[in-house]
């Protein structure tokens, strides 16, 4: 028991030289996960055996947790006309890099290089999150993300997925909705 703190009935309580410091919660295991319970979101996590070996994270993902490849997304990171933006699209696809470069108000858009997108995001590659990156920036969600109550995303980690509705992620990364996946 901490000092300055009582136990009283198997209660503890804490005392008013106590409450100067708040309790402490454990930390979040990504900065995906804190800020979907910071916002309060309905999430459900997904856990799954990652194989250091694979390049092929979104169909590792599909294949490990039997989910239907159209329901999960993958956070790409991309250059539109120089300026850093997420696109958010079903493994099943591919991003149009010109819908995305027009959604985004740009001319000009290719996938950035996986150390920029690293250092921007804060995650690493495979495991980047369209939430809690290091430096919020311009997203689009594709359309068909709409058409399901719940999709996955990842959850700042490989080997970690988070369920949510995609209407709550449009709202906490502030994104648009466009026709942005091809194929």
């Amino acid at each position: 028991m901490a000092t300055g703190s009582s136990k009283i009935s198997g209660v503890e309580s804490r005392t008013a030289a106590d409450r100067r410091y708040p309790l402490r919660m454990p930390a979040a295991p990504t900065p995906a996960i804190a800020a979907l319970v910071k916002a309060r979101v309905p999430h459900t996590l997904h856990p799954y055996h990652h194989d250091p070996s694979t390049t092929a994270f979104g169909d590792e993902v599909v294949t490990a947790l039997g989910w239907d490849p159209d329901r999960v997304f993958k956070t790409l990171v991309a250059s539109v006309d120089g300026a850093l933006t997420v696109g958010i699209v079903p493994v099943a696809a591919q991003l149009d890099m010109k819908a995305l470069a027009a959604a985004a108000g740009g001319k000009k858009a290719q996938l950035a290089k996986v150390a920029d997108a690293e250092r921007s995001s804060g995650y690493v590659a495979g495991g980047i999150s369209p939430l809690g990156q290091r430096k919020a920036l311009p997203t689009v969600v594709d359309s068909s993300a709409e058409r399901f109550a719940t999709i996955m995303v990842s959850a700042g980690k490989r080997g970690l997925q988070v369920e949510l509705a995609p209407t709550s992620l449009i709202a906490l990364c502030h994104a648009k909705v466009a026709a942005i996946a091809t194929g």
